[in-house]
């Protein structure tokens, strides 16, 4: 199989996995690059830091990973495969979805997803965090960093890149 065919495959799937967005499928990323595209952990954690820092969706970072893997054309097969499929999937089902307003297995339905959505984005935060604390210098910023950004209204960015400097600094100094 082509290395352009396997790369839209795997990402088209993951695509119809992402229920509830692109962090459900963390995991099951990391794993799938690991095993079948040589992208070890921390490439991925890299990947997925710079991914957070770009604007728009947080999982641009596929493009990243498409460029990697594929160079200009690989970042634009990824991209494609991972975000058309389910886009299309909310198309339709959207449409399909609002024809059932006032249906009582709709409320069923929506109350099952809500817990599995929430426990695929949560599954992986843990295994992006999982990866990047190594110590109790990157747990302490990692905590900091959280703090920050759900308790002050300075901007993420800044947060993220101002403890990625000072963790940089604390990591060659301490150790």
């Amino acid at each position: 199989m082509s290395l352009l065919i396997h790369l839209a495959s795997t990402f088209a799937l993951l695509s119809i996995l992402a229920v509830g967005g692109g962090t459900a499928v963390l995991p099951e990323m990391q794993t799938l690059l690991a095993q079948q595209f040589s992208i070890d952990h921390t490439q991925f954690v890299h990947i997925y830091s710079i991914g957070q820092l770009a604007p728009g969706p947080n999982m641009l970072m596929v493009l990243v990973i498409g460029y990697q893997i594929a160079g200009l054309i690989g970042a634009g097969v990824v991209l494609l495969s991972f975000f058309l499929p389910s886009s299309l999937l909310c198309f339709y089902m959207g449409r399909l979805w609002n024809r059932f307003g006032e249906s009582p297995w709709r409320r069923s339905i929506q109350n099952a997803l809500e817990p599995i959505s929430i426990g695929l984005m949560s599954s992986g935060v843990y295994a992006v965090a999982k990866a990047s604390v190594t110590s109790s210098i990157t747990l302490a910023l990692a905590l900091v960093t959280l703090y920050l950004i759900l308790r002050t209204k300075i901007n993420p960015v800044l947060v993220i890149l101002g403890s990625g400097g000072l963790g940089a600094l604390l990591m060659a100094y301490v150790s």
